[in-house]
């Protein structure tokens, strides 16, 4: 089955076609260009053959990365081991790509994998994802700078622009004109029906160039500033958001509020028009009827008079209910309108004041002719025999009277405060309508005061007893209310400035305990600047709950009736600030753990890439041949002297990572989708407390569910379980993947000590060969004319240097690469020729000297004196 799906395979091979082959290449070749572009970009990444270029399985994710980026992780990619990157590979292909699984991490993380092997599956990928993204779906790398320049430019005009309107529109300060309020809310609907749409394509256009090199973002080409990643921009883009629906509503109720204002104050010019033309006709009738009995005539208008009074004096007094709501409003006219309503009823006072001088008091029963004296008298009799009926019926409006006034006593005792900001303001404005039927309800006492004329006199006695309870019991009720009102406005500017301190910090507490501390979020330096705001924003915020605070302590000295709920809001600001404070320690417990974290791994891909970077350098620099000069050998010996100390400095880096990597936390069971199995020890990094549960930081739990990534089941170390917030925990180390990641460059470093100490030994042996080579060429090029004209010091030297490198090359080349057992035959032969040869030239030479013989320059040396 196998050599069936290799062999359709080997023909699918052959048509592979890539942009920029040539038609001269066969199908390996074709392939490995594919697999080449296909990588091109990827930092630390390079495929040179179908064997060893795959062994670590990066390859295959950055393949199937640069097809669908989603899939794979890169930055995880770059801190697993070899088996793991070649097991996520393979199962991915499998899953997402359909590509059948032909390998086993084993069959590739060996030192020679198998070629055709590999050729087989990466051309199963390739029938996955045939082509290599041309330009227009990528980005090359002349462009790459001029597309992150215009995102950068276009981000930053973007944030400024965001960051500007939400300073605006957090004003919470309105002008107090209609009509200024008015062009403000125009102004606002312009700029979301006109200027924020165009934001938002900016904010589009901004996430759709940074898709154009988000590849080179993870391949580590593009390095993007804290702040600026498109998560970053829509983030700022949301609170905007907030900020725009949160101005639009206070823009409404400011505009509604002054539009009901503006409507009130309408109505009061309207009606105090009306009410005006009313007077007038009172005025007008009243004087007709001082004239007429000033001519001795009867009044006429008497009636219609006292009625219009009446009416006008109703007027004004829903008139000045109005001209208050204007004045609460703070309303710019409130205090024109006021002084036109005070006109009013000052004209009505004097007007009424004529009216019972010179009309009420100018009727007498002297003006009155008999026939209607004889009426009077009439009806006087007629009174005096219904009175008995007439004082039931006063007596009875009186005691209605008192019913009302002792049932909104009752009310107004018994009434409750409200446990909440709704709760209050209901209150409040339900009071206020009380409160104000209550003051209207003195017109109603003084007509009872007035009805006592009325009253007979056994009756009298009774009814003034009466309207004298009446009095005092409406006296205590006024007081009552009015304290209530006070009372019911400090609770709700107490309540109401702790709910929004209370929401402030709900919202602070929930943006932290949402925060994501897992692997999958690296950018620290951005959260180290967000936690630098918080801090911030506590440093100010803590004067206004401290101020709140005070607030609610002082109502409690003053002995507020509503201390239950005061009690409640300055317990809860308390709590939820404390609260706060403890999330502040398990931020920079986190903070601190985790840049540890993401540092660790950072100096672990960097040690790795040092390594392999003096691995290339090594088998670049020190390759040679025999061609070599000395010279050269001997800078080369040089600077692989400087390289030992290189790697015995490397080694004391690498005994630092292993004791850091000890210390790592483990952040991947921060993400629900790596499960736990059992119980995971964990740690506490601040107080918590609840019903079910009490940690104290420090304190030693365990991890039972992670399957929810905020909030965990926890067990403390009394046996009580329940779920906590995560943040309050750090995963305690061992963290496997730190200790596994220095183990590997353990054994890298053996590796390259190993590899240098090799090459060492090729330069020694190598620089000893040349020395020899040297003194042999030295004696072979002698004859007997030269020799003679050697000083003693001379020969003695290339005797000795001769028989010293030899000895050299013997020891240096023992154990090198650079030389076999023919190799050292063949400089033996040479050495023994050149021995042959200086003995030669002795003989020659000699009459009746004896010269040192080669090979024993340490003996008894003899003169030699020639010519």
């Amino acid at each position: 089955m196998w050599l069936t799906l290799f062999a359709a395979i080997a023909l699918q091979i052959s048509d592979i076609q890539v942009n920029g082959q040539s038609d001269d290449m066969t199908a390996k070749e074709k392939l490995l260009l594919w697999s080449q572009r296909m990588v091109e970009g990827y930092q630390g990444l390079r495929c040179d053959n179908f064997t060893t270029s795959w062994r670590d399985g990066r390859l295959f994710n950055a393949i199937i990365h640069k097809h669908r980026p989603s899939l794979i992780d890169l930055n995880q990619v770059y801190r697993q081991t070899n088996q793991e990157n070649l097991e996520q590979a393979f199962n991915v292909a499998e899953r997402e790509l359909g590509v059948t699984r032909l390998l086993d991490p084993e069959d590739v993380d060996v030192p020679h994998p198998d070629e055709k092997s590999i050729i087989t599956y990466v051309s199963s990928l390739y029938d996955a994802m045939p082509r290599v993204p041309d330009v227009q779906d990528g980005i090359k790398a002349n462009e790459l700078e001029l597309r992150w320049q215009e995102y950068y430019e276009v981000v930053t005009m973007l944030l400024q622009w965001i960051r500007h309107h939400i300073l605006v529109f957090e004003e919470r300060k309105f002008p107090n004109s209609y009509e200024e309020v008015e062009v403000l809310w125009r102004q606002f609907l312009k700029f979301k029906e006109t200027e924020l749409p165009a934001k938002e394509a900016d904010k589009n256009r901004s996430k759709h160039i940074f898709k154009s090199f988000e590849g080179a973002v993870q391949a580590g080409q593009v390095k993007v500033p804290p702040g600026y990643h498109p998560f970053d921009v829509e983030k700022e883009w949301g609170r905007l958001h907030v900020a725009i629906l949160e101005r639009e509503r206070l823009l409404r109720t400011e505009f509604e509020r002054l539009e009901r204002l503006q409507r009130i104050v309408s109505k009061v010019q309207m009606e105090s028009g009306v009410c005006e033309e009313q007077l007038n006709q009172v005025e007008t009738l009243l004087q007709t009827d001082v004239r007429m009995m000033s001519s001795g005539k009867p009044a006429q208008h008497v009636a219609e008079v006292e009625a219009d009074l009446e009416k006008a004096e109703g007027m004004i007094r829903f008139l000045f209910n109005d001209v208050q709501l204007l004045k609460d409003g703070r309303h710019l006219q409130a205090e024109q309108m006021y002084r036109r309503v005070y006109r009013l009823h000052e004209r009505l006072v004097n007007i009424r004041s004529e009216y019972n001088l010179r009309l009420k008091s100018g009727v007498t029963t002297a003006q009155i002719p008999m026939t209607q004296v004889h009426t009077a008298q009439v009806l006087q009799q007629s009174s005096s025999r219904v009175r008995p009926e007439l004082d039931e019926v006063t007596l009875r409006y009186v005691h209605d009277l008192l019913g009302w006034v002792e049932e909104n006593q009752r009310r107004v005792d018994e009434g409750e405060w409200g446990s909440d900001l709704p709760n209050v303001e209901t209150q409040l404005g339900s009071h206020r309508g009380l409160h104000q039927s209550v003051e209207e309800f003195r017109s109603k006492i003084e007509r009872a005061k007035a009805d006592e004329s009325q009253i007979s006199s056994a009756s009298k006695a009774a009814y003034h007893e009466y309207v004298g309870k009446l009095e005092l019991q409406y006296g205590k009720l006024l007081k009552a209310s009015k304290a209530r009102l006070r009372y019911l406005v400090e609770l709700h500017a107490f309540v109401s400035a702790a709910t929004k301190e209370l929401m402030w910090l709900n919202e602070k507490e929930e943006e932290e305990v949402n925060y994501d501390w897992s692997e999958r979020n690296t950018n620290m330096a951005s959260k180290k600047e967000c936690y630098s705001g918080l801090m911030r924003e506590l440093e100010l915020r803590e004067k206004k709950v401290n101020g709140v605070q005070a607030t609610g302590d002082k109502l409690l000295r003053d002995g507020h009736p509503a201390r239950q709920t005061i009690e409640a809001f300055t317990a809860a600001l308390q709590t939820q600030w404390s609260w706060l404070l403890q999330l502040c320690c398990c931020i920079e417990a986190h903070l601190k753990e985790n840049t540890a974290y993401f540092q660790f791994f950072t100096d672990v891909k960097e040690a790795e890439e040092k390594m392999k970077k003096m691995q290339e350098v090594m088998k670049r620099k020190y390759t040679c041949d025999r061609s070599i000069t000395v010279t050269r050998l001997e800078d080369l010996l040089q600077d692989a002297a400087d390289e030992k100390e290189q790697l015995a400095e490397f080694k004391i880096h690498l005994e630092g990572l292993k004791r850091r990597a000890k210390m790592v936390v483990q952040l991947k069971p921060r993400n629900p989708a790596s499960s736990i199995k059992g119980k995971l020890p964990i740690q506490a990094v601040c107080d918590f407390k609840q019903m079910e549960i009490t940690v104290h930081r420090g304190d030693e739990c365990a991890l039972l569910d992670n399957s929810q990534p905020f909030k965990w089941r926890v067990l403390n170390d009394q046996g009580s379980e329940s779920s906590v917030p995560s943040i309050c925990f750090l995963v305690s180390p061992t963290n496997k993947d730190a200790v596994n990641s220095v183990a590997g460059l353990d054994g890298n470093l053996q590796r390259l000590q190993t590899m240098w100490q090799m090459m060492f030994v090729d330069l020694k042996s190598m620089l000893s060969w040349q020395y020899l080579m040297r003194d042999i060429h030295i004696i072979n090029s002698w004859n007997i004319t030269m020799f003679k004209t050697l000083r003693v010091e001379e020969y003695r030297l290339a005797l000795r240097n001769l028989e010293q490198h030899y000895q050299d090359f013997l020891r240096d080349s023992q154990d090198s690469q650079m030389f076999g057992a023919e190799d050292r035959m063949q400089v033996e032969s040479n050495y023994n020729q050149a021995n042959h040869h200086y003995q030669t030239i002795v003989s020659s030479a000699e009459q009746g000297f004896v010269l040192p013989r080669a090979g024993k320059v340490a003996g008894v040396e003899r003169e030699l004196l020639i010519g």
